[in-house]
């Protein structure tokens, strides 16, 4: 059996995870579409793009997150698809989601732009809110390219990496508090499985449980945290280190007069939110590994230095 899919095969993918697990098992060959925010790896960006945002990428988060709340609360969509690209990408198969109508272009949109120009087009729908899940998509997308033994060969290697970050995180005897923002105004909190990769770096998740969607917190509920967080990672979804620096202001005042460990001690941390964490792909991996240095900054100086320019400690 070839561990290559198929080159007759025609795939489009809607969402960046998607995007990269696709590629992951081989089958960047095969990409004939993505959506407007698929970036990784190098070189998809040569094919047609099939979606866009209704939403501008306004310089405040605050507004961001008003004008999705506006569009949601009118039942509009955030996204739109081009169905005439999508009819000319004659895929095999899609690849979409059901998790989040905010972060990709929702499975009912897919499914009525298909009835109209793609009727017999399969779709690959994808839902993860846990690690697991995360990797049994894996194994879906590289079982819809034709590739089972790949998408095998390439979850074990990301789980014995994880096993390896584990073990070496459970041998310290100390687990941090620690606290993950993936939103900043207003703040909400990572949820799914961010909880699940705070615990293989070797830390405690804070508020939020794995499977747990994102909640919203107040300032003055974040004041009242207790126990408070040892350790905080600012990591935005869909935002880059840049874009997230250029709200400094708002972090700013997130953080003061907040009587937290991690603000005495300056376990402040800010991580890119577009490539790590918020995507539940073949990168969250990696993303243990940032957690683990900001975690245990003396005992994984090697991750500090892997992934040095991915996030810095304010």
């Amino acid at each position: 059996m070839s561990d290559q899919p198929s080159p007759e095969l025609r795939v489009v993918s809607l969402l960046p995870s998607a995007t990269e697990i696709v590629c992951l098992v081989g089958g960047q060959p095969n990409l004939v579409g993505i959506s407007h925010e698929c970036d990784y790896p190098a070189g998809v960006e040569q094919h047609p793009i099939l979606t866009s945002s209704k939403v501008d990428f306004s310089p405040s988060s605050l507004k961001i997150d008003q004008d999705v709340r506006a569009l949601m609360t009118h039942a509009l969509a955030v996204y739109d698809i081009d169905t005439e690209r999508l009819e000319a990408a004659r895929p095999d198969f899609i690849v979409t989601q059901d998790l989040c109508d905010v972060c990709a272009v929702s499975l009912a949109d897919v499914e009525r732009a298909c009835a109209q120009v793609l009727p017999d087009t399969k779709l690959v729908n994808l839902h993860p809110t846990r690690w697991s899940e995360v990797m049994d998509d894996i194994q879906t997308v590289a079982n819809a390219l034709g590739v089972p033994e790949r998408g095998r060969t390439e979850v074990a290697k990301i789980e014995a990496r994880r096993a390896a970050i584990t073990k070496r995180s459970a041998a310290l005897g100390t687990r941090p508090k620690v606290l993950t923002i993936e939103w900043l105004d207003p703040v909400m909190l990572g949820g799914t499985w961010m909880p699940e990769l705070v615990e293989a770096a070797g830390g405690d998740a804070l508020v939020t449980e794995p499977g747990q969607h994102a909640p919203t917190l107040t300032k003055a509920e974040l004041q009242k945290l207790d126990p408070a967080p040892d350790v905080v990672l600012i990591k935005p979804c869909g935002f880059k280190l840049e874009r997230t620096f250029s709200e400094r202001p708002v972090i700013d005042a997130l953080l003061a007069d907040l009587d937290w460990p991690a603000v005495k001690t300056g376990a402040i941390y800010v991580a890119d939110g577009n490539a790590f964490f918020n995507r539940p792909g073949p990168r969250l991996i990696d993303s243990i590994e940032i957690l683990a240095a900001c975690t245990h900054p003396a005992e994984f100086a090697d991750f500090t230095e892997k992934h040095k320019d991915s996030f810095v400690r304010l």
